[in-house]
């Protein structure tokens, strides 16, 4: 990877970060505080989609490998958050609501593998 590659994929993550900040403000303006995790799950859920779909698209040689680097592990590298996701999880528990941490977690895990897999399946249509 040459320095100039790295400063793209640097930006496109800053670029996807700015985002997910974006995104998750609308959706804590319009979602009650009770649904809190509702916007980092659909940030992650889109952003699987939308890694999958890039993946699919650079296996199909529809895009190139320097692309897939910045769109990939820049933009959806930035915009996705596991950590908050995590964060979530564990003040549910925190809060000793142990269903809501459990849905949290294995709904988030779910609902973004498979969001990714059929980016990805469509990523390789002909």
């Amino acid at each position: 990877m040459n320095l100039l590659l790295f400063i793209v994929i640097a930006l496109a993550g800053g670029v996807g970060a700015a985002m997910r900040l974006l995104i998750d403000g609308v959706v804590r303006a319009r979602v009650p505080a009770s649904v809190r995790p509702i916007g980092t799950m659909l940030i992650n859920v889109s952003g699987s989609f939308g890694l999958g779909l890039i993946t699919g698209f650079a296996l199909g040689n529809l895009l190139p490998p320097e692309l897939q680097l910045v769109l990939g592990g820049g933009l959806m590298g930035g915009y996705t958050t596991f950590s908050t996701a995590s964060l979530e999880t564990v003040l549910f528990a925190r809060e000793r609501r142990f269903r809501a941490a459990l849905i949290n977690a294995l709904g988030m895990l779910i609902a973004s593998a498979s969001a990714s897999g059929l980016g990805l399946w469509i990523g390789l249509l002909p």
